[in-house]
């Protein structure tokens, strides 16, 4: 049976962000490339839906076990939370979208993809620091370093310290 003192330390901030980058950006890649090859048999958005879906599954599990040293499968709550997350990612990068939309009446490429990777970026940091201090904060902190104890009172200072008269222990009170 696992105790805490056998759970991998959680890493600092920076190692932890850069395995979000990597974990994240390598589903990410891989579900740009899902996308394109399921949206060829079924509706592009129900394609996307389901990747979305998937890869929100996969980044969980990863974040959970790498990101944050858990070390461990990703909780059901864990997984709503982190869906919540990226559901709001989500709508961050559409508000920028539409926000460029209403700006810009026929904006190029470049400028709508950064834009879109700004947003990215903004709405990636904004998620990290949720799964670390919100969702995976929990992991973190029953892996606690062991407190010291107290020292054991040496009888004869007990002894002397208190007051041996109960009329004295009264007043006291």
């Amino acid at each position: 049976m696992e105790t805490a003192q056998s759970r991998q330390a959680a890493p600092g901030a920076l190692t932890a962000f850069a395995r979000f980058v990597l974990c994240g950006g390598a589903v990410g890649l891989a579900s740009s490339f899902a996308v394109v090859a399921l949206a060829s048999r079924i509706p592009w958005g129900l394609a996307n839906a389901l990747i979305t879906v998937v890869s929100t599954l996969l980044a969980t599990e990863l974040h959970g076990r790498f990101s944050f040293g858990a070390g461990e499968r990703a909780t059901w709550r864990q997984h709503a939370q982190s869906a919540g997350s990226a559901v709001i990612a989500y709508a961050v990068t559409c508000v920028a979208m539409l926000v460029l939309q209403q700006l810009v009446a026929a904006p190029s490429t470049a400028l709508e993809q950064a834009v879109y990777l700004s947003a990215s970026a903004l709405a990636g940091v904004a998620r990290f620091a949720v799964l670390r201090l919100v969702v995976f904060a929990r992991n973190r902190s029953q892996v606690s370093p062991t407190l010291p104890t107290a020292r054991p009172v040496d009888r004869a200072m007990a002894r002397a310290a208190a007051p041996a008269d109960p009329a004295v222990l009264c007043r006291a009170a």
